[in-house]
């Protein structure tokens, strides 16, 4: 009985600390910059949780495994429940042009760009990372966009799609090849738009 009292009193004045509204949000956001800075395979709960300030099971109690706050991670970067329905508001007329000049803008804004480099560099090498990009760029937004547009095959319209931007991210933001790495990205939209169009509309 004695034993137990100090642990009871002790625990909520450090649970009111971490569980305020705020606290899931800083994980979110030191889960983001620690994937970026280290990549999948270096980066632990427990460094998430140190960088948040908050108790490990705390990270535990939001998002469960270090996969699922990865997936969260990542979520925040591509937001595919409100980005979908605006890619596809206008019906088929100019969805490639919607679509790449979205892709374009998330990897153009730094805040976002961290993440999604993290996943690109650890997908290459780690199962996770891959399932995850698989989840978001293609199930939950490019398989989507294609099979509401009504077209036929539409899993391989999506990966074709993914294929050409993922390179895309990969030659311009990863390795940066001249002059892909400095072009002006309306250019890029201007080019690739058509191309993405005719995968995701074209019978």
């Amino acid at each position: 009985m004695t034993d137990g009292a100090p642990r009871r009193r002790g625990r909520p004045a450090r649970a009111a600390a971490e569980t305020g509204p705020a606290a899931r949000e800083r994980i979110l956001e030191a889960a983001r910059t620690e994937f970026a800075q280290r990549g999948y395979d270096k980066t632990s709960v427990r460094g998430i949780a140190k960088a948040a300030g908050v108790d490990p099971a705390l990270v535990h109690h939001y998002f469960g495994t270090k996969d699922e706050v990865f997936a969260a991670a990542i979520e925040v970067s591509f937001e595919p429940a409100l980005v979908v329905p605006a890619i596809l508001g206008e019906g088929k007329d100019g969805v490639g042009e919607r679509l790449v000049r979205y892709f374009i803008g998330v990897w153009e804004n730094p805040a976002t760009r961290a993440p999604l480099l993290a996943i690109l560099r650890s997908a290459l090498t780690h199962e996770a990372a891959a399932k995850v990009l698989r989840g978001f760029v293609l199930r939950r937004m490019l398989e989507r966009i294609a099979a509401d547009l009504d077209v036929p095959d539409p899993k391989l319209r999506a990966e074709l799609a993914a294929s050409h931007m993922i390179g895309i991210a990969v030659l311009r933001y990863v390795i940066q090849v001249e002059p892909l790495a400095t072009v002006d990205p309306e250019e890029i939209v201007a080019m690739v738009a058509p191309t993405l169009q005719r995968y995701l509309t074209e019978a």
